[in-house]
């Protein structure tokens, strides 16, 4: 009788045991208490929920039609076109930039107002969409604005209102406006100017509202008049570009006072007198370009003793008399260039015409002893061989220069030919009498 009871509680237990692990487990939950099978499936977040932007400032983008679908502030470069900051819970926008906008773009004051309170920076690339309103809010809040090939109608004026600025760029857009100093007048913290290829017309500032200025190009425009000495106030202005424009005058000698400078362009302009001997002081300068003016005088030799100096473009002016650079300096520059100066010469016996300086070498008398290259040739594409030099020197002997040699040998030719034609006119006469 022991044994079978063994046995059945051996069967009881092994009953037992899978009943006790299933009971371990969790309870299936029954269908009814089930979740709804929509919450199995992750949702597809719509673009307020997936993103990280002030909703007020998404819904404003929202509403000028701008490509929104995913997060603006994560959006990877170079097809982003914001930049956020890291406030939360919401990050603000910092930074916007309007390129190749389509014909739906549609930028709306309320829009603007709503990026206004966080919105540094503004640029327009290829957007050629009309003028709109400006906040007064977004007009204070912005720091830099840039426009390129874009707004049209734009004017000085609504520039102006922009008075907190410290960079401005408009380039290939026309401005209606009387000159510069509409849009500075009221930009006391500008640090980086840039107004180019914009039809701006008028004159120069008399009088800079900016001093911490580091950059000003106003090239390509319709500017007149005279570069005023005002300009010596930007102590910290380190590029002057004012080329391509119909500026007049005398370099006035205030520029030694732009002791910062590096990077000076002039060129394209109907400047003239003298290089001042002031612009010896200017020690940062690396980049000086005068040409395609009417500065005249002799050429100073402290441009030489300038130690930063590595490009200087001098060509097409009126300069006269010997060049005073020598071979050492002309090839301590990456770019020299005095071409198409028809009075300006150089020895050839301190300089080798292998240097293809775009000017003749000087006689005697410190003079051209060969017509120079013309003005429309390049300055630089002009070589004067040594040759030249000797045959010069001989033809000079007479006072006249070496260039009078070849007029003396067609005179002679002339009166050769002449004789012998009536040498042959006289025996043809000759011999009619005779016979």
């Amino acid at each position: 009788m022991g044994q079978p009871r063994g046995g059945a509680l051996v069967l009881v237990v092994l009953v037992l045991l899978p009943c006790a692990a299933a009971a371990a487990l969790p309870p299936a939950p029954s269908p009814e208490a089930a979740p709804p099978p929509v919450v199995l499936v992750r949702p597809i977040p719509s673009p307020a929920a997936s993103s990280d932007l002030d909703p007020k400032q998404l819904t404003a983008l929202q509403s000028m039609n701008l490509p929104t679908t995913r997060d603006p502030c994560s959006i990877p470069p170079p097809r982003n076109f914001t930049a956020c900051d890291s406030a939360t819970p919401f990050r603000r926008l910092v930074a916007l930039t309007l390129a190749n906008c389509s014909s739906d773009l549609d930028i709306s004051a309320t829009a603007l107002r709503a990026l206004a309170p966080s919105l540094r920076s503004l640029s327009f690339l290829f957007c050629p969409v009309p003028l709109f309103k400006l906040p007064p809010q977004l007009s204070s809040s912005l720091r830099s604005f840039s426009c390129a090939a874009s707004l049209r109608r734009l004017t000085g004026v609504w520039l102006s209102r922009l008075a907190n600025l410290t960079d401005l760029t408009v380039t290939d857009a026309t401005i209606t406006a009387s000159g510069p100093s509409v849009i500075l007048s009221q930009m006391y913290n500008l640090r980086r100017l840039t107004i180019s290829r914009t039809n701006l017309a008028g004159f120069l500032p008399h009088h800079w509202h900016s001093l911490n200025l580091t950059s000003v190009d106003l090239s390509a425009n319709q500017l007149r008049g005279p570069v005023h000495g005002s300009i010596g106030q930007l102590q910290s202005l380190e590029l002057l570009n004012l080329s391509s424009n119909s500026l007049s005058g005398v370099l006035p000698a205030a520029v030694a006072n732009l002791v910062s400078l590096k990077n000076a362009s002039l060129a394209r302009n109907s400047l003239s007198g003298p290089i001042p001997e002031t612009l010896s002081e200017m020690a940062a300068l690396v980049h000086l370009d005068l040409s395609s003016n009417q500065f005249n005088g002799t050429l100073p030799r402290f441009l030489s003793e300038m130690r930063a100096l590595k490009y200087l473009n001098l060509g097409d002016n009126n300069f006269h008399g010997v060049l005073p650079f020598n071979a050492s300096f002309i090839k301590r520059l990456e770019v020299f260039r005095v071409g198409g100066n028809n009075n300006l010469c150089y020895n050839h016996t301190l300089l080798s015409s292998k240097l293809k300086l775009g000017i003749a070498p000087c006689d005697r008398h410190g003079l051209p002893v060969s017509p120079p290259p013309s003005r429309a040739a390049p300055s630089d594409s002009s070589d004067y061989t040594s040759g030249d030099d000797g045959s010069s020197g001989r033809g000079s002997g007479g006072g006249g220069g070496g260039h009078h040699g070849p007029s003396r040998i067609v005179l002679g030719v002339a009166i050769g030919l002449s004789c012998l034609v009536f040498l042959i006119i006289f025996i043809v006469c000759l011999s009619k009498v005779c016979g």
